[in-house]
């Protein structure tokens, strides 16, 4: 598995499963680095990010306290280790009736505080992939984190695939400069492609 120039982390989801989804995350080498087992079925959104099919190591959680979807809020947390207390470090808000038009998500950092904005590339398309579903096919959705000032911080791109959907995640801002780490830029795909699968 390849990855686009550009595109750091690469999350596959395999389509065809009976009771679930499961992701993988690789690097820009092809490596996992992370996976994901989603469960169908469920009232509440609980995904956990780990650091391979053992689940030994627990990465990230990535949950919500509603029911229903619509204008959900997902809280991102991690666990405590040697460098981090634990706990939430963001969560992502859905703008419930905008997103019926075109996806948009509101970006918080662990304490609260607005920090972006995750906004699919074009409202155009966006209408025409849910209108047409061969278009939606044709033309993937494509998604861009940006900051407050408007600046792009992390760019997702989804790759057709009957069988496997992708999700290339390109990091376009790091360090100090940005307020988004690759913790939370793998929160925000696997939540992206979680809601996706719901949508199904």
């Amino acid at each position: 598995m390849r990855t686009r120039a550009g595109e750091r982390y690469t999350i596959r989801r395999k389509v065809f499963r009976l009771f679930g989804a499961g992701f993988h995350v690789h690097d820009q080498a092809g490596a996992v680095v992370g996976y994901c087992d989603q469960k169908r079925f469920r009232l509440r959104e609980d995904l956990r990010l780990y650091t391979d099919e053992t689940k030994s190591e627990e990465l990230l959680r990535i949950g919500t306290e509603q029911v229903i979807d619509f204008a959900a809020t997902y809280t991102v947390s991690v666990p405590p280790d040697a460098d981090h207390p634990g706990g939430p470090i963001g969560s992502f808000r859905r703008k419930g009736v905008k997103s019926f038009i075109r996806d948009e998500w509101l970006v918080f950092d662990g304490g609260g505080r607005q920090i972006g904005l995750i906004r699919e590339d074009s409202q155009i398309k966006a209408i025409i992939r849910r209108v047409h579903e061969f278009a939606a096919m044709l033309t993937p959705q494509g998604y861009h984190l940006l900051d407050e000032s408007g600046r792009e911080l992390v760019a997702y791109r989804t790759h057709f695939n009957p069988f496997i959907h992708r999700l290339g995640v390109a990091i376009r801002e790091t360090g100090d400069d940005s307020p988004i780490d690759d913790l939370l830029a793998l929160a925000a795909g696997v939540l992206l492609l979680a809601i996706e699968g719901r949508q199904d």
